[in-house]
């Protein structure tokens, strides 16, 4: 297993200067060594790039000192860890920790740029990799575009879209579960049912109040999509398509799986959406989602789960719950990271991470790292400790 080195494989077309051509060609043969499946990028004068190699615009962004790859083609400039002053030492610690973890694609960006960004187990730039949950932010988002567009409130009773009759509650407590409820996990259904997965309405029944317990109950996510495709004049992944893949480069799709909708892309599409976020909505001078809406997406969502927002992860926070159980812990979600990091994290260590601190979005794709967890897990603890020994 071994990654793929940056190719610089189609220089300049044939009208370029035949000295334009000489010096490109001495870079080829200096970058042309083989290299091993942690390979650190380190040279932050080339754009990475399938048909090309340009120089480093003087101006990317009118309204952030972010970078943003343009929407298309798979130009992505590249930064130096050493230009940066981080801990090389610490950061080839990192990247073998990381593959000797089940990893597959493992990207770290500083200020929108790529520093590192290595495969395994036979993958690579084009290899599309399942979100699990962290795709839940994909469908935090699409509600509040929908909302800022005035196709639905978050406010709405979600019998409103879904119609009457979606869960098996009395008329009056299906009711009172809103979109809102949905976003935050606290919608009260009961969660000692066979499978929380199952999203027919014989398998939603009543237990709490809406709003008075917090459980991650996936039934009760995944219809949030089912809201949006009634709220909407197309369905939801074309909607999704329009107003949040299109605006960003992303690719991607959102695939069937039993009761579930599992997204699919690449490791830089994912990175894609952690820089959209990295810059609270707006890509490079574009705001597609409301700021209020934003802030209220990425802080506590009520103060049962104080580690979560609107389906994203929040670190920071003096408690939290973790999937699968009613126990509040007391703590940081993550101890190792900075109190603003903000997360979108899936079963089996999928990871999209946002350290707004320190300009950086983190992407972990793969297989289980130790055993088969929902969202948080010790990887992020572990992983995080290796990260700021890096860049501090």
């Amino acid at each position: 297993m071994r990654a793929t080195l940056i190719l610089f494989y189609i220089l300049e077309s044939y009208h370029k200067a035949s000295m334009m051509r000489y010096l490109y060609f001495l870079l080829l043969i200096s970058l042309s060594c083989s290299t091993t499946d942690n390979e650190i990028i380190t040279d932050d004068t080339i754009i990475i790039t399938d048909d090309t190699i340009a120089e480093e615009p003087d101006d990317t962004s009118e309204t952030s000192n972010l970078y943003f790859p343009p929407i298309a083609g798979d130009t992505w400039e590249v930064t130096s860890p050493s230009t940066l002053n981080w801990n090389l030492t610490a950061l080839q610690d990192l990247t073998d920790y990381v593959a000797e973890n089940n990893s597959k694609a493992f990207i770290i960006l500083k200020d929108g740029k790529i520093v590192v960004e290595n495969y395994y187990q036979d993958t690579d730039a084009t290899t599309s990799h399942r979100w699990n949950s962290a795709a839940k932010t994909l469908t935090a988002y699409t509600v509040g575009i929908a909302q800022q567009e005035d196709y639905l409130s978050i406010n709405d009773a979600s019998s409103n879209y879904l119609g009457t009759g979606w869960t098996t509650m009395t008329p009056e407590q299906e009711a009172a579960v809103t979109i809102r409820n949905q976003l935050t996990m606290t919608s009260g259904g009961d969660y000692t049912v066979d499978d929380t997965n199952c999203s027919d309405p014989e398998c939603l029944l009543y237990l709490n109040d809406a709003g008075a317990e917090w459980y991650y109950h996936n039934a009760f996510y995944t219809l949030l999509q089912d809201v949006v495709t009634a709220a909407v004049p197309e369905d939801f992944n074309t909607y999704y398509d329009n107003k949040l893949k299109s605006q960003t480069g992303m690719t991607g799709a959102w695939v069937p799986f039993g009761y579930f909708r599992l997204y699919f892309s690449t490791a830089r599409s994912m990175a894609r959406f952690g820089l959209l976020t990295l810059n609270e909505g707006n890509w490079d001078g574009n705001q597609l989602i409301d700021a209020s809406y934003f802030t209220e997406m990425t802080t506590p969502s009520q103060d049962i789960n104080e580690a979560y927002g609107y389906l994203w992860w929040l670190n920071g926070q003096d408690s939290y719950r973790l999937p699968g159980t009613t126990t509040t812990f007391t703590g940081k979600l993550i101890p190792t990271a900075p109190d603003d990091l903000i997360a979108g994290l899936g079963k089996d260590d999928q990871k999209v991470y946002v350290l707004p601190s320190e300009g950086l979005v983190v992407i972990r794709l793969g297989d289980a790292t130790e055993e088969s967890l929902l969202g948080p897990s010790g990887f992020d603890t572990d992983l995080w400790e290796k990260i700021m020994a890096v860049i501090n």
